[in-house]
C-alpha cells in the first residue's frame, strides 16, 4: 500500500512539473509572413487610396497595427526578401539580384523558428525566389518545405518581370500544407504576385493579389487558425511605372519603389487599429516576428522590434537607408544609395539628389545645387552609417572566385578576372543611372521577350543596348542566351565569354556557356563551367545532369555517376 501511495505521489509530482511545459508549448503562436510582389503603398485603401483595389487588405488592416510609412532597404525582389527574412542590411546578408547567395552567417527567421520546434513552410510565386532554379540560393535554409517548383531545364532568362504561379495557386498549395501541419506551431511564408495579370494593368494585378490574400485569410479562419496567429504582411518593394523614367523596379530609390505597405496582426486583436506614423523599415520585420512569438532575437539582427515602437513612440521618425547595386552589377554604372531623414530624401549618386518630400512628395524638384548645407549634412549621416556597417562587415563576402577557379578560367582564355565581385565603392563614381535608364528599360523588356520564347525579337534589342553600353553584363548575357535559343552556338559562345569576363561569378552565364558548349560537342570545356555552377548551386539538378553527361562523353564514368547521384 505504501509503495502504491508513493507511486501515485510521484505521478502527481511529475504531472505538476510537466503540465506547465506542455501548456507553454501549446501557447506558442503560429507566425504567418505574407509578402506581396511589387505592391506600391499608394494603391492600398488602408493607406488612403480611393480606388477600392484592396478590400481584403483593408479588412485585415482593421485588425492590425498599421505602419503608415514603411520603407524597403532595396528595390530588388531577392535582396529585399533577404532583408525581411534575416533582419539585416544588404551589406550584411550579401544576397544580390544576380544570384549571389544569402550569407549563412546571418540569422534567418525560418531557421530560428525551426530550432524552436516550429514546422516551417514557404510558398512563393516568382521564379526569382526559387533556391534551386532561380536567383535565391540559400533561401530554403530552415524550411521543412520550400515550395517553388520552377525546376525547368532552362534557367531563368528574365529580369524585372514576374514568372511563376498566380497568387491563387500559391494559396491553394499553402492550404494543403497547413492541413497536414496543423498539429504543431508553424512559421509560414507566402509570397504572392498575380502573374496572370501580365499584359493587363498594374491596378488589376494589385486587385488579384488582394483576392489571393482574402482567400488565405478565409482558409485560416475556416481552420480556426486566424485569431491566435501572428500575421505580418508587407510588400518587398514597389514599382516605378514610368516615374523618373524607370519602367519597372530595381534601379531607382524614390518612394515609388521604396515606400511599401506593412501590417502586423497580433493574437486576439491586440493593438488592433493602432496606426504608427513614424518612419520604419522592412529590416524591422524579423525582430518584430520574434518578439511577438516570445523568441529572443539574435544580436546580429540589425532591425528593432516594431511592437516597442508602436507601444512607446509611434510618431517618432528614424532615418532609413536603402541601396541598390543592381545598376552596377547589371550595367556597369554607379550604384545608388539613399538616406531618408526628417523631411528630406538624399540620394548618393554621381549627380547627387535632394528632395523635400513634405513639399514635393513626387521627388520632382532636385534641391541639391541650391541646398549645399543640407546635402552635406545628409551625406555625412549616410557616410557615418556606411562606415559603421563597413567595419562590421569587412570580411570577404565569399562570393568571389577562388584561386583554383581563376586558374581554370584563365586556362580557357578569360583575362582580367576579379577575385571578388565588385561592390559599391565609397564614392559615387561612373555613369549615373539617371542618364541611361532607357537602356535598362530596353534590356529588361528584351528579357520579357526572351521569356516569351521570342529570341529573334530579343537579340537585336540586346545588341542595341551593348552598342550604347559595352560593359552592360545583363545585355551581354541576354544576347548570349538569345543566340543559343536560336541555335547559333558559335556566336552564343562568343557573347557568353564576354559576359563571364564582365561578371566572372555569374552562375547563369557559366551554366549557359556549359550547356551551349555541350551542344557543340566541347564537353571538356563545358565541364569546367558546369563544375563551377554545381559548386555554387549544389541543388541545381539540371546542372548536375549536364555535368554527368559531359563526364560520360569524356570517359569519366565514376565522376558521371557521382554527378547523377547529386542530381537526385
Amino acid at each position: 500500500m505504501l509503495r502504491r501511495a508513493s507511486g501515485l505521489l510521484l505521478f502527481a509530482i511529475l504531472t505538476l512539473i510537466l503540465l506547465p511545459v506542455q501548456s507553454s508549448a501549446a501557447r506558442q503562436p503560429n507566425v504567418i509572413l505574407i509578402t506581396l510582389e511589387s505592391a506600391r503603398a499608394d494603391r492600398m485603401g488602408f493607406l488612403g487610396a480611393r480606388n477600392r483595389l484592396t478590400p481584403q487588405l483593408d479588412g485585415l488592416a482593421r485588425e492590425c497595427i498599421v505602419f503608415e510609412r514603411a520603407y524597403a532597404q532595396s528595390p530588388g525582389t531577392v535582396v529585399s526578401h533577404a532583408t525581411i527574412l534575416s533582419g539585416t542590411y544588404p551589406q550584411t546578408h550579401h544576397a544580390s539580384e544576380l544570384g549571389d547567395p544569402i550569407s549563412r552567417e546571418v540569422p534567418y527567421l525560418p531557421d530560428l523558428f525551426h530550432t524552436r520546434g516550429y514546422g516551417t513552410g514557404a510558398f512563393v510565386s516568382t521564379i526569382a525566389l526559387d533556391p534551386q532554379n532561380g536567383l535565391a540560393p540559400g533561401f530554403d535554409r530552415g524550411f521543412d518545405t520550400y515550395d517553388a517548383g520552377f525546376h525547368s531545364e532552362q534557367p531563368i532568362a528574365r529580369y524585372g518581370t514576374s514568372s511563376g504561379r498566380s497568387g491563387d495557386q500559391v494559396v491553394t498549395r499553402a492550404t494543403r500544407w497547413l492541413t497536414s501541419n496543423a498539429g504543431k506551431p508553424f512559421f509560414l511564408w507566402v509570397e504572392l504576385s498575380d502573374v496572370s495579370a501580365d499584359g493587363r494593368s498594374y491596378d488589376r494585378a494589385i486587385a488579384g493579389v488582394d483576392a489571393a490574400v482574402g482567400k488565405l485569410l478565409t482558409q485560416l479562419r475556416t481552420m480556426k487558425l486566424y485569431d491566435d496567429s501572428i500575421i505580418l504582411l508587407a510588400s518587398d518593394h514597389g514599382e516605378s511605372l514610368g516615374a523618373h523614367g524607370e519602367d519597372t523596379h530595381g534601379v531607382f530609390l524614390y518612394d515609388d519603389t521604396i515606400r511599401v505597405p506593412l501590417l502586423v496582426k497580433l493574437p486576439q486583436r491586440q493593438m488592433a487599429g493602432k496606426r504608427v506614423r513614424g518612419r520604419i523599415r522592412l529590416l524591422d520585420i524579423a525582430p518584430t516576428a520574434l518578439e511577438a512569438a516570445r523568441v529572443p532575437a539574435p544580436s546580429q539582427m540589425q532591425g528593432q522590434s516594431l511592437l516597442r515602437i508602436a507601444k512607446t513612440n509611434p510618431d517618432a521618425d528614424q532615418p532609413v537607408y536603402a541601396g541598390s547595386d543592381f545598376s552596377q552589377q547589371a550595367f556597369g554604372w554607379s550604384g545608388l544609395e539613399s538616406w531618408r531623414a526628417g523631411k528630406y530624401l538624399y540620394i548618393r549618386a554621381p549627380k547627387p539628389e535632394l528632395y523635400d518630400l513634405a513639399a514635393d512628395p513626387a521627388a520632382s524638384r532636385n534641391l541639391a545645387q541650391n541646398s549645399k548645407a543640407t546635402v552635406e549634412t545628409m551625406a555625412s549621416q549616410l557616410e557615418a552609417f556606411r562606415n559603421h556597417f563597413g567595419r562590421q562587415n569587412s570580411k570577404s563576402t565569399g562570393n568571389g572566385l577562388t584561386s583554383n577557379e581563376m586558374q581554370k578560367l584563365a586556362s580557357l582564355g578569360y583575362v582580367g578576372l576579379q577575385k571578388s565581385s565588385p561592390r559599391a565603392t565609397s564614392v559615387a563614381t561612373g555613369v549615373d543611372p539617371k542618364d541611361n535608364i532607357s537602356i535598362a528599360n530596353q534590356v529588361l523588356d528584351a528579357f520579357a521577350k526572351l521569356a516569351a520564347a521570342n529570341a529573334e525579337a530579343a537579340a537585336p534589342v540586346f545588341q542595341q543596348a551593348l552598342t550604347a553600353e559595352p560593359k552592360a553584363y545583363l545585355a551581354q548575357y541576354g544576347l548570349g542566351v538569345a543566340l543559343a535559343q536560336q541555335k547559333l552556338y558559335p556566336q552564343a559562345i562568343e557573347q557568353l565569354h564576354k559576359a563571364i569576363e564582365l561578371q566572372p561569378t555569374s552562375v547563369w552565364a557559366h551554366y549557359e556557356m556549359g550547356a551551349t558548349l555541350a551542344k557543340t560537342g566541347d564537353f571538356k570545356t563545358a565541364a569546367v563551367h558546369l563544375e563551377l555552377v554545381c559548386d555554387r548551386m549544389p541543388r541545381f539538378r539540371q546542372a548536375h545532369l549536364l555535368l554527368a553527361q559531359s563526364y560520360e562523353h569524356l570517359g569519366q564514368s565514376k565522376r558521371a555517376q557521382i554527378a547523377r547521384e547529386k542530381a537526385r
